[in-house]
């Protein structure tokens, strides 16, 4: 483990990171004008104007789908440097018991995707 000073120099730039945001903003708050006007207080969509209601509902399967999406994603994310270093593992004798640790994680993430799938969650309507 490295001695405490070698990590002085990371904590003052983090102190200065912090103070410089800080007074930017607190800056841009008291510099900025405040000149409300119509076309800046409505909403804007794409330089499109906007029509109805604000608040309007949609599909809640279009938030599950995603999440999905996300889960699957970031199962990606874990297997990737899994399979990289596999062939260390294996020189260090734990081959197995990390192949196995893997099999467990993706035998759970197929039981939730067919659990997904038969409660319907994956159909698109």
């Amino acid at each position: 483990m490295p001695p405490l000073p070698d990590y002085v120099p990371v904590g003052i730039v983090a102190i200065i990171a912090v103070i410089f945001s800080v007074l930017v903003m607190w800056l841009a708050d008291r510099l900025s004008p405040r000149k409300p006007k119509p076309e800046k207080l409505s909403t804007y969509e794409c330089g499109e104007r906007p029509e109805g209601q604000a608040w309007s509902q949609f599909n809640v399967r279009f938030y599950i789908f995603a999440l999905m999406f996300v889960i699957f994603d970031v199962e990606t994310v874990f297997i990737f440097p899994w399979a990289v270093r596999l062939h260390w593992f294996r020189s260090m004798e734990m081959g197995l018991i990390i192949f196995l640790e893997m099999v467990i994680f993706i035998a759970v993430l197929l039981i939730g995707l067919a659990y997904a799938w038969k409660k319907g969650v994956l159909k698109w309507v």
